[in-house]
């Protein structure tokens, strides 16, 4: 490892997934003390979260002790790994965040994502947990990635994560960015067209952030490339396979 190897990584996960999808990343993490909580929906007790920025809070709660970390998040792990840059930056030294969206600015926008996602939280109560994971496999969105594991999900937790960690729930990070001081790496999968797009209008409101391109890549970065993903955790992104993201 480089001399910028961290000693200590937290790494969250995206939706309808578990902490055991960082595995093959961790594998390559030697010598690191590494915390994967689970996220509220996706087993473990989360009492009391009613609001997006109620489960940041107890994310940096639950972390607290052993920080600073370098953090990880995966989509909407990366979308809460983003709130707790904002609001317990003193936790962290340095962040990677992969395919993680700032935010809906708009409220009708953030409106009709809510009313979607309490659509899906339906659905998935009344068909049933395999009915609802084949159609989000299905998108095309994943057509690279391995399956993630799942043991211990449930329909009615994945329901509760859509209505309190929806896109729409989530308050917009945007205004944020400029004043984000932790040192953090932002990466897409070069297949990830939507996320790509992102790109310009990300390094636009936040200078300081450092872009990468995965190859070979969906929005699933961590399951189709957890070399990469280990490289840029351990701080040595020239060793991770990367596209450059400039425009």
């Amino acid at each position: 490892m480089s001399d910028a190897a961290p000693r200590r990584v937290a790494l969250i996960h995206g939706f309808a997934a578990t902490p055991a999808v960082w595995d093959p990343v961790v594998a390559e993490l030697d010598g690191v003390a590494v915390a994967c909580p689970r996220i509220l929906g996706h087993g473990g007790d989360a009492a009391g979260v009613e609001r997006f920025d109620d489960e940041v809070d107890r994310l940096a709660a639950e972390l607290a002790p052993e920080a600073p970390w370098v953090l990880g998040g995966y989509s909407l792990g990366g979308r809460l790994a983003l709130g707790l840059l904002v609001r317990h930056a003193e936790l962290f030294e340095r962040a990677v965040l992969l395919g993680a969206h700032p935010g809906l600015q708009d409220e009708g926008a953030r409106a009709t994502r809510r009313h979607a996602d309490a659509e899906r939280a339906r659905r998935l109560e009344g068909e049933g947990l395999e009915a609802f994971l084949a159609a989000w496999d299905a998108q095309p969105l994943f057509e690279r990635r391995p399956t993630p594991p799942r043991e211990g999900l449930e329909a009615a937790g994945l329901a509760r994560a859509l209505r309190v960690l929806g896109l729409g729930a989530m308050p917009s990070r945007w205004g944020d960015l400029a004043q984000i001081a932790v040192p953090t790496d932002y990466a897409v999968g070069a297949e990830d067209l939507k996320f790509r797009g992102l790109l310009p209008r990300l390094r636009n409101a936040w200078p300081a952030v450092e872009t990468h391109v995965v190859p070979v890549a969906d929005h699933d970065v961590v399951g189709c490339a957890p070399g990469a993903v280990a490289a840029l955790l351990r701080g040595e992104p020239g060793h991770a396979s990367l596209a450059d993201a400039s425009p």
